[in-house]
């Protein structure tokens, strides 16, 4: 893959590069398996895996990663200078994408067919999940204690929508639907005396005892528009920052400053939980670094953070040439157009002053364009991972994204292009 655009409005398309990004989310139908992905590419490159029960030691050139409870990543370079005066240079973006977990009482029945009972997990457009064919990933535990992740990625399920002939009132009105009562998936045309592990019988060998398990898309990503222009695919918020924040590490080369990039899982349930960004993880990582490094002056994390920058990359909106009023109109990214930073007065984003004319500056030197994005005065905000490390670890952070139309449906929309962008601006982040 490219390091970059050539110039700051490329009018190609790196279709090798967009290929790669299509694969690395195939591979990635929950946040179990794009750790795992993100391992593998990491060890290709020499990364080495650490356990978080072990005492680590690193010196400058160290490179390295630890994943907790599956679901989250911490990859780092360590830089050639002391960490406590260079500080660290960090990305942040999150591995989990708005879906249906599965119960712990997966199979159900409703007159005579066979189902599965599955609650909402963030904030999916659930109409667009209706009609479409869905398998199921995630993991699950042996009675033996191993824990091994699974993808079903054959139509095994389905969600089959109401005919217009029983509902009447649909297109004037518009469809309501209620999570417990209509987004149930339908597997039999017969119930059937079947658990959990009967279905994953071809994918699992052992006794099935406990499950974290999400529906997916089955379809699988691909290049669209004129000349390739668009990527269509499932849980672009957020792997495409989790792939860019990744290919960014690889290529950025040893700096001053250590390189830090965490994905966490569970951001689009608000972060809640050890390894969510509103947890101790990514605190815990960085204080261990300089320990690490034979650093034990009680002041060091505190100095560190002090000089440090953290890049929060989400999917960002962007304006929808139909519902354009819906942005206000000095604010309006479009696909292709670059990274957009992200700002609110009252703290949905991070973002400062100092820290937007920081990202704005490694854009420039990296020749990429950047965009804005604020909210309406009149519509309410979503958020992201940024304010909450940024009150945790007190780390000056910049909330940016990728622009993204369809966001949260269960295929969305963006422009190939803006992943080298993307890519061009982290890395150069990296080394400064």
């Amino acid at each position: 893959m490219a390091d970059g655009p050539p110039d700051a409005r490329p009018r190609h398309v790196d279709v090798e590069a967009a290929t790669d990004l299509c694969g690395f989310i195939d591979a990635s139908p929950s946040p179990f398996h794009a750790c795992e992905e993100m391992a593998r590419r990491l060890d290709d490159e020499g990364f080495v895996a650490l356990d978080e029960r072990d005492a680590w030691t690193v010196e400058p050139g160290t490179t390295g990663y630890v994943i907790r409870d599956g679901g989250t990543i911490v990859a780092f370079r360590v830089g050639s200078a002391p960490i406590a005066e260079a500080g660290f240079r960090l990305v942040g973006a999150h591995t989990d994408s708005p879906t249906f977990k599965v119960r712990p009482h997966g199979v159900t029945s409703r007159v005579g067919y066979g189902q599965l009972s599955v609650e909402v997990y963030g904030g999916p457009l659930a109409y667009t999940w209706l009609d479409r064919d869905l398998g199921l990933a995630g993991r699950v535990v042996l009675a033996d204690g191993s824990i091994r992740s699974v993808h079903v990625d054959r139509p095994i399920l389905r969600i089959p929508s109401l005919a217009i002939h029983l509902n009447r009132e649909l297109n004037e009105e518009g469809l309501k639907l209620n999570p417990q009562s209509h987004i149930v998936p339908l597997f039999a045309a017969a119930a059937q005396d079947l658990g959990l592990a009967d279905l994953l019988a071809d994918h699992v060998d052992g006794e099935i005892i406990g499950w974290d398990l999400v529906l997916c898309d089955t379809q699988p990503s691909a290049l669209g528009g004129v000349d390739k222009q668009f990527l269509f695919a499932p849980r672009q918020d957020n792997l495409v920052s989790c792939y860019a924040g990744l290919q960014a590490l690889l290529r950025a080369g040893q700096g001053d400053a250590t390189q830090v990039v965490v994905c966490n899982d569970h951001e689009e349930v608000g972060s809640g939980s050890a390894e969510g960004a509103a947890g101790p993880m990514l605190g815990d990582v960085l204080g261990r670094l300089i320990s690490a490094s034979g650093d034990d002056d009680a002041q060091s994390l505190a100095r560190a953070v002090a000089g440090s920058v953290l890049i929060s990359a989400d999917a960002a909106h962007a304006v929808h040439p139909n519902y354009a009023d819906k942005h206000d109109g000095g604010h309006r990214p479009r696909l292709g157009g670059g990274p957009v930073i992200k700002t609110h007065a009252s703290q949905a984003y991070a973002t400062d002053a100092a820290t937007l004319a920081w990202f704005r500056q490694r854009c420039e030197a990296a020749g990429v364009p950047v965009q804005y994005f604020s909210n309406r005065a009149d519509a309410r905000s979503g958020s992201t991972i940024g304010p909450l490390t940024a009150t945790r670890l007190g780390l000056p952070t910049v909330d940016i994204g990728n622009p993204l139309l369809s966001m949260h449906s269960i295929r969305e929309q963006s422009a190939t292009v803006d992943v080298l962008y993307l890519v061009g601006a982290l890395r150069n982040h990296l080394t400064a």
